[in-house]
């Protein structure tokens, strides 16, 4: 498995919490913890923007994307809203992420609960080039739910 070495800078918020941890040896992604000062209850309904306790310094050519964790919303429905949220390789502000709660119960949130998970993976540039036709596909402009729903 390759390692790529990030700089992060510790908030005051994030103080005697864990930085992004992998939780197994072949997670991709690294869990986030709540770094608030107060317990916090979302509500159905409700999002809320939760600090990480964080800045990061990505190297050029990377980005690292926020997502959800599973279980959250497998069993609270707690997710995110912009998910993946992304940070941009030359952003050096505080790490934030943006809860929501679908589920029908409140969700409480304690300092250092892991509330999500980061990938950091390589950018890829495109060049969009206007042309007057696509190349054909058997597809073409089907839109969703074009390829059914069985094999």
């Amino acid at each position: 498995m390759r390692k790529l070495a990030i700089q992060i800078r510790r908030l005051p918020e994030g103080e005697g919490l864990p930085m992004p941890t992998y939780m197994s040896d072949h997670a991709a992604g690294a869990d986030l913890f709540a770094a608030i000062k107060e317990e916090l209850t979302l509500l159905p309904g409700a999002r809320a923007m939760v600090p990480a306790g964080f800045c990061i310094a990505l190297p050029a050519g990377y980005e690292a994307q926020i997502r959800p964790r599973s279980g959250l919303a497998l069993h609270s429905g707690v997710t995110l809203l912009n998910a993946p949220g992304t940070i941009d390789a030359d952003y050096r502000g505080p790490v934030n992420v943006i809860l929501a709660n679908f589920g029908t119960e409140p969700f409480r949130i304690r300092r250092g609960d892991r509330i999500a998970q980061m990938i950091v993976a390589p950018v890829v540039r495109a060049s969009f080039d206007v042309v007057e036709s696509l190349g054909e596909t058997e597809r073409q402009e089907g839109g969703f739910g074009s390829t059914g729903v069985t094999p």
